[in-house]
């Protein structure tokens, strides 16, 4: 693949034949089986888009809710939006502050930045998904550099890792896929100063890139028991890629939060 690949020939695939990803087993081993049931060979700017899902189940991010004694703040928040208290308990403490609480609704602060709904914590597509939640990693784009070098050492090739997430929008009805952690990808292209068609410069045009990358993988995907959850993204250019990349830099500064 060229190093001038132009994002109109980006081109997605997900990888068929994945089962259930057991808690304790390596991503790395997951998706090495399934490039090879799917004949597929990674190459230098192709990006690995990975569900969060299965990087929690990976890492055994479950959490057993009769294991939790709701608190007074859960118990009340619970109340109001009428959920239940030990899963309101389990958001909070992954949460560093509550956005909005309503009626079926509780928005946060994940502890990672993320304003969120239920601190992105899950009961879909899991074993025991009545009596048990799945949290987020602990550190996205940890997981996400471990991939890379797990990759870049058994594969013998250097690629992007990108994990995804669907997250609500506000003002937008349905949910979208973004980036939650990501390595080798630059996540935000800054076009700030640069003509457009006509020659006046850009100001304030940052792309998130990352973000679109993962959107795009997520309709792939899928959102319900499509059992996609690896797809491979080729056709970017190398501008697009960088070591010192981390999702991180998509999140917006608390002080420059302009509905507080």
């Amino acid at each position: 693949m060229s190093d001038s690949a132009s994002p109109r020939a980006l081109a997605l695939r997900a990888l068929e034949g994945i089962g259930e990803v057991r808690s304790h087993q390596p991503l790395a081993d997951v998706l090495i089986e399934a490039l090879e049931k799917n004949a597929i060979t990674l190459a230098e700017y192709n990006v690995v888009a990975v569900c969060q899902k299965v990087v929690s189940k990976s890492e055994n991010r479950f959490v057993d809710l009769a294991d939790i004694e709701p608190s007074p703040q859960a118990l009340k928040l619970a109340a109001q939006c009428e959920k239940d208290p030990r899963y309101v308990e389990v958001v909070l403490r992954e949460s560093t502050a509550v956005v909005r609480c309503v009626k079926g609704v509780l928005i946060v602060r994940h502890r990672l930045g993320f304003i969120v709904a239920n601190a992105a914590i899950d009961q879909s597509n899991i074993e025991g998904g009545e009596d048990r939640v799945l949290l987020l990693p602990e550190d996205p784009d940890r997981s996400a550099s471990r991939l890379r070098d797990a990759i870049a050492a058994r594969l013998g090739v250097t690629v992007g890792v990108v994990i995804t997430d669907s997250f609500g929008r506000p003002w937008r009805l349905g949910v979208c896929g973004v980036c939650i952690g990501c390595a080798g990808v630059l996540p935000l292209q800054d076009q700030r100063g640069k003509p457009d068609r006509f020659g006046r410069a850009l100001r304030i045009t940052q792309v998130a890139i990352a973000d679109q990358i993962a959107s795009a993988a997520t309709l792939v995907m899928g959102e319900a028991g499509e059992g996609l959850p690896i797809v491979i993204v080729s056709g970017l250019g190398a501008e697009h890629f960088g070591e010192s990349a981390n999702a991180h830099a998509l999140i917006r500064p608390t002080k420059e939060d302009l509905f507080a």
